[in-house]
């Protein structure tokens, strides 16, 4: 008899075939080093930019909040503590703009802006490298979706015109494959001129990139902070924490409360989350990790090329190894 699974094992098999599977291994992290199936390694590969997962004062404050009883609820019904209110606040205040909202996943707060945002009567842009969170938002979106060509903005200008559909245009500020920046200026006056809603996934770009004194992203960094209608962004990457966050005009937020159903139907990041993140915050408005980040990106970059990699022209902390 046919087990029931046999359409599963087949495409199991297929990925093997293809050299695609995927599996799990044992990863014991040491700050710069780790333990990988029982071997130790340089750690390249994190996501712990600033290296804040590490530092003894968040781990110290992050430790008596959870000596704290810690609820689980969403926040539309007991979930909706004063440490994320305090958060999105100071969020708010580092993005410069009116109000922020926390997801418990940078992945869900792509989901859940961009499902809340957009419908069947929607036209989505986005840049053919955004993350698969982004994706997989567009397609749960029901929005007619329309890709352009990785960071061309004449791509984009070709694909907008004669659209009168509710539109918006999604792009990431630093990108996670390459390592680039986006055209975030060209795209700005692109999006406005169409009477486009701009939204910009600035997971990797968010507390590295911005002006000296304040870090505040790709957008900050290109000038163009205030024609991004939506930042979103993650906690566990500079800040070394867990979460995500959205920053935008009170409108759109009171739409995401509304009708984001990733933010209404979870579980509300939990309290010690939202300490470590606030402990992170300040820390990383210093300066002095990103200038060790940058000269590590330096000294990696020359290094490699020395010795033969081909790792193209990325300015920030991602560097793509080329194998050919």
């Amino acid at each position: 008899m046919a087990s029931r699974y046999n359409h599963l094992e087949k495409e199991l098999n297929k990925l093997q075939r293809q050299n695609i599977y995927r599996t799990l291994k044992s990863v014991n992290i040491h700050g710069s080093t780790a333990i990988v199936n029982g071997k130790k390694a340089i750690h390249f590969c994190s996501n712990d930019y600033l290296g804040l997962s590490q530092n003894k004062q968040v781990l110290r404050k992050t430790i008596e909040q959870l000596r704290q009883i810690s609820q689980c609820s969403s926040r539309l019904i007991a979930g909706n503590d004063p440490k994320i209110i305090e958060l999105e606040e100071q969020l708010s205040k580092h993005r410069g703009t009116e109000c922020s909202l926390v997801f418990p996943t940078g992945y869900m707060a792509n989901l859940g802006a961009i499902t809340a945002l957009a419908d069947k009567n929607t036209t989505i842009f986005s840049d053919e490298l955004n993350h698969a969170s982004i994706i997989d938002a567009c397609i749960s979106s029901r929005a007619k979706i329309k890709v352009f060509r990785h960071n061309d903005t004449d791509s984009l200008e070709r694909l907008m015109q004669n659209c009168d559909s509710k539109k918006i245009v999604i792009t990431e500020g630093v990108f996670s494959i390459d390592g680039d920046i986006s055209q975030l200026q060209k795209i700005c006056n692109i999006a406005k001129s169409n009477n486009a809603i701009t939204v910009v996934d600035d997971a990797h770009g968010d507390f590295i990139l911005g002006s000296s004194d304040s870090f505040s992203g790709t957008a900050r960094h290109l000038g163009v902070n205030t024609l991004i209608d939506i930042h979103i962004s993650s906690l566990s990457k500079a800040l070394g924490c867990f979460g995500g966050y959205v920053a935008t005009s009170r409108t759109i937020r009171e739409i995401f409360i509304n009708k984001s159903r990733h933010f209404i139907y979870t579980s509300a990041l939990p309290q010690h989350l939202c300490v470590s993140a606030l402990s992170s915050i300040p820390l990383a408005k210093k300066g002095n990790l990103q200038k060790r980040l940058f000269c590590n990106i330096e000294m990696f970059s020359t290094g490699l090329k020395k010795i033969g990699f081909l790792i193209g022209n990325s300015p920030t902390q991602i560097i793509p190894i080329m194998i050919r």
